[in-house]
């Protein structure tokens, strides 16, 4: 076993998940770039490393908000039912017929930028008359993190870090689509990494996921997940309004200065 990129691994997930967790993102799309950029991981390893990373750090979150009752509510069971066969279609789609990571980098550069800075506007200067939005109808909900759980299952990514900005962008709380994005990131990661590993016993390459790394940044996320959920309730609306925003400001200009290398 190598200690250097273990320590590493478990460092890096902490730090991710401590600050994602309060505002529902697992922290698997900041993930992404750093096994691609720093520790060498090969596609397509790095998906099922990632969903990796979410089954082991998504009960730390999890086990706190229960303990809050926050997991009680419809949007839970809404983005699962939409998320779970998603996951499994990208996943498929991401063995046999896969798009390049350059195209996914833009992608998520392309949503994220205008989604986080219009968040950040959004609440910072809120329209004088304006009341809270009329929350989407469920099968909106539904169909959306369908779409998500599809691209979660290709690039290996939770989904919070879009399901959030729009859910929240929609009126929703950041309290009640934290907990509901985190369930939704832990049960299509599940199925993710199960989907992988079929698929592996048939398929030549690097498709089955990096274990150690996968299983030492998940420990971190562990902890870290934990910590930022017990520090969510702490946290004020807007604050957690201006981190998700920020975060997904700073994802995108991640993913466009990759891609524009």
């Amino acid at each position: 076993m190598e200690w250097e990129p273990a320590v590493a691994g478990l460092a890096v997930g902490l730090l991710i998940a401590m600050v994602t967790a309060p505002v529902g993102v697992s922290g698997a799309v900041f993930l992404l770039p750093v096994q691609l950029s720093v520790f060498g991981v090969p596609n397509p390893a790095v998906t099922p490393t990632n969903l990796l990373y979410n089954v082991v750090a998504g009960p730390g979150a999890l086990l706190r908000h229960r303990r809050d009752g926050a997991l009680r509510g419809p949007l839970v069971r809404l983005l699962v039912l939409g998320t779970l066969p998603g996951v499994v279609l990208g996943a498929v789609i991401r063995v046999f017929a896969l798009p390049g990571p350059h195209v996914f980098r833009l992608l998520v550069a392309a949503l994220m930028l205008p989604l986080g800075t219009w968040l950040i506007a959004r609440t910072l200067r809120p329209a004088q008359s304006e009341t809270r939005r009329r929350e989407p109808a469920p099968r909106v909900v539904t169909g959306l993190a369908l779409a998500v759980g599809i691209v979660g299952g290709i690039y290996g990514i939770g989904g919070g870090s879009v399901l959030g900005p729009l859910l929240v962008g929609r009126g929703i709380p950041v309290a009640e689509v934290a907990p509901a994005a985190l369930a939704s990131t832990f049960a299509t990661s599940v199925v993710g990494a199960s989907t992988y590993a079929l698929l592996s016993l048939n398929q030549s390459g690097s498709i089955a996921p990096d274990w150690l790394l996968g299983l030492t940044c998940g420990l971190g996320g562990l902890l870290g997940g934990y910590l930022g959920a017990h520090f969510q309730s702490r946290l004020p609306e807007t604050f957690l309004r201006l981190l998700l925003g920020s975060l997904a400001t700073a994802l995108g200009a991640l993913y466009a200065i990759d891609a524009l290398r």
